[in-house]
């Protein structure tokens, strides 16, 4: 059973979360051969808050 974990910033609409993991099974499907029952996706959303990229946190800029 694949697990998929999405860590992204906030602010997708549902829409484009629902299209993200439509596709992410199906990549998983035809490179795993993974029954798409069996397929699980999980969506992390960070604030700028908990996001930093060379040492500065992506609300301070």
């Amino acid at each position: 059973m694949p697990y998929v974990t999405v860590k992204m910033l906030e602010g997708r609409t549902d829409e484009q979360k629902k299209a993200l993991v439509e596709k992410v099974t199906e990549a998983v499907k035809e490179t795993t051969g993974a029954p798409k029952e069996n397929i699980v996706v999980f969506i992390e959303e960070m604030t700028k808050n908990h996001y930093a990229v060379g040492g500065e946190r992506l609300s301070d800029k």
